[in-house]
């Protein structure tokens, strides 16, 4: 009896099953990245419509890094005078969700002057864990990219690549290299 219970419980599956895979697609996974679409949508509304320059420095990014799957909004202020130091706080957001505050800063060195205070926004690409934020990003300044006051350029560890890209007030003019060190807490020590 247990028998042909169990045989007519199998055999009636066995019409269901397929029956349910048929009818229900398979949800399809959430992608890790940003689009252009959502990255923009989030420089609008962190830089405000209108900034001119934006849409060029964004399709630049976006041509040569790709989607990226996190990015920082924030703001820092940078002085030099041959040698120079920039602090700065923001917001991590991943395309997972997930949030933290954070803060960067860190010296240069080379041929530039000036000061500014600018709104930052970094995008992020390839970002392996939130916690492989919270390391040194070396790179060079002055090869930016600038149209109508929006600029950017790119510094990398290992395979993560930043770039920031920045809106500010203030002159700074120059090259330089440095890095930006981020942490956890802030430091006012820029090294």
């Amino acid at each position: 009896m247990r028998q042909l219970i169990l045989w007519s419980v199998l055999a009636g599956l066995a019409f269901v099953l397929p029956a349910m895979a048929e009818d229900e697609p398979a949800p399809k996974p959430e992608p890790e990245t940003y689009s252009k679409a959502e990255i923009v949508q989030e420089i609008e509304r962190f830089f405000g419509k209108g900034a001119k320059g934006l849409g060029e420095v964004i399709e630049k990014t976006f041509r040569e890094h790709g989607e990226p799957n996190a990015y920082i909004a924030g703001n820092e202020f940078s002085a030099a005078l041959g040698v120079g130091v920039r602090y700065g706080k923001g917001t991590l957001k991943t395309k997972s969700g997930y949030s933290r505050k954070l803060y960067w800063q860190g010296p240069s060195v080379g041929f530039d002057a000036g000061g500014n205070v600018s709104k930052v926004f970094i995008l992020v690409y390839n970002l392996p864990a939130v916690a492989d934020i919270f390391q040194r990003f070396p790179g060079v300044e002055g090869s930016l990219f600038f149209v109508g006051g929006v600029g950017v350029n790119y510094l990398q560890s290992g395979k993560t690549v930043l770039a920031p890209i920045r809106f500010g007030a203030g002159w700074r003019q120059g090259v330089n290299v440095g890095y930006m060190d981020f942490t956890p807490e802030m430091s006012i020590n820029p090294f």
